[in-house]
């Protein structure tokens, strides 16, 4: 939709995703890997895929999957464990090239963002043109690909971009939403799993042409409120706006370990690296969350979870971590061997900055903030939690989960 002159008039909504980010960024500092198959992930038995280039790609790999997994689809790939710190620093000039453009950036993730451009066309041009700048600004200044949907709502913009890549740039005509959205599978479709797929199918709906042209009763009556949304999707209608202050509803991480682990010591030592990291990510987006959770699971894949409501909302890793620790205990009596554990924090809002009266982590609060001052100065990881020292297993990567 891109060949000859484009409409972009009322596109004003871009989104960028950057190509293949990790595998893009391991390139970038390390040029020898250029067009090689590339897998970010542990080279262990556990480890799944952050990343992969568009080299190992074309031989079946994909993010999530087991690494064992993709160099079986790709034995001659080269692995490189994540480098998640390099990763965060990188996004973080991304953005600020993006809010170049505009101040209505929404973050999605560390390498996707939404922009809405309508109040920038005075300065920077149509949609179609900042787009370009956009990708032209990210090259230049950061060695790293881009891809950019530009259309009249995000849930198109984001396909769009998809359809972009790599290295690309798509446009989709106002007017033309409706053929672009028509001929596409369901599953494109946000919300859209295997189960849904499924029943859509029993329904005979296989297109996002079908479901438009469905009716929103039968929908409704077979997928309850999400059948409405799905209509509207497949109808191009989309009424979100870009939020420059959206607030995660969680935030956490997880750790899988190499060996399985029985040692209750190493657990809670685990959950204190788990705890604190989630704290500094909330208070890092000046936020705090009300509900924390445990999520373990065991050798044989049987995975649970726990979680606990404080009274009050807190950003304070040492809380975290010792309600997770509280509900370890109460949830691992069985001393069944843990394949992973994770902490989350949940029910997520602005930090009011104004702790009760009577404030029982009022030490550790001032300890946790003074750690983030030097952490500021001096990078991540200039100060180490004495209980983090010493022996620890072997660990195949530690993921970082937001949900919006």
């Amino acid at each position: 939709m891109t060949s000859g002159p484009v409409d972009d008039t009322g596109a004003n909504i871009l989104h960028v995703d950057m190509d293949a980010f990790y595998a893009s960024v391991e390139v970038l500092d390390r040029p020898e890997l250029a067009g090689k198959p590339l897998i970010v992930g542990h080279a262990t038995g556990r480890s799944v895929v952050s990343s992969a280039s568009y080299e190992a790609r074309r031989f079946g790999v994909r993010s999530a999957m087991p690494v064992a997994q993709a160099l079986r689809l790709c034995p001659d790939a080269i692995t490189v464990d994540p480098r998640m710190e390099r990763y965060a620093e990188l996004s973080r000039q991304v953005m600020q090239i993006f809010r170049r453009a505009t101040p209505l950036v929404e973050p999605v993730s560390i390498d996707e963002a939404f922009l809405d451009v309508s109040g920038a066309r005075k300065l920077l041009g149509s949609p179609a043109h900042i787009a370009a700048q956009l990708r032209e600004w990210v090259r230049r200044e950061t060695g790293l690909p881009a891809s950019v949907g530009v259309a009249g709502t995000k849930f198109v913009a984001k396909l769009a971009s998809g359809r972009a890549k790599p290295d690309g740039l798509l446009v989709v005509p106002v007017a033309q939403t409706l053929e672009f959205l028509h001929p596409l599978p369901v599953g494109a479709l946000w919300g859209v799993g295997p189960a849904t797929q499924t029943a859509l199918a029993n329904l005979g709906l296989r297109t996002v042409a079908d479901i438009a042209a469905a009716p929103i009763e039968l929908l409704e009556k077979r997928l309850g409120v999400g059948g409405r949304r799905l209509w509207q999707l497949a109808n191009g209608i989309d009424v979100r706006e870009v939020e420059t202050t959206r607030i995660e509803k969680s935030v956490g991480h997880e750790e899988t370990f190499e060996f399985d682990v029985t040692d209750p010591a190493v657990l809670r030592r685990e959950l204190l690296r788990l705890a604190s990291r989630s704290a500094e990510r909330l208070r890092a987006a000046s936020v705090a969350g009300r509900t924390v959770s445990l999520k373990l699971r065991f050798s044989d894949f049987r995975t649970i979870s726990r979680s606990r409501t404080l009274p009050e909302p807190t950003s304070v890793g040492r809380r975290i971590y010792e309600e997770v620790a509280g509900l370890l205990d109460e949830a691992w009596r069985d001393r069944a061997p843990v394949r992973l554990i994770g902490v989350r924090v949940e029910q997520i809002e602005a930090d009011a900055g104004q702790p009760a009266l009577w404030d029982p982590d009022e030490d550790w609060r001032e300890t946790e903030r003074a750690v983030d001052g030097i952490a500021a100065k001096f990078g991540a990881g200039a100060l180490t939690p004495a209980a983090l020292l010493g022996t620890k297993p072997r660990q195949v990567g530690d993921s970082d989960h937001y949900r919006g």
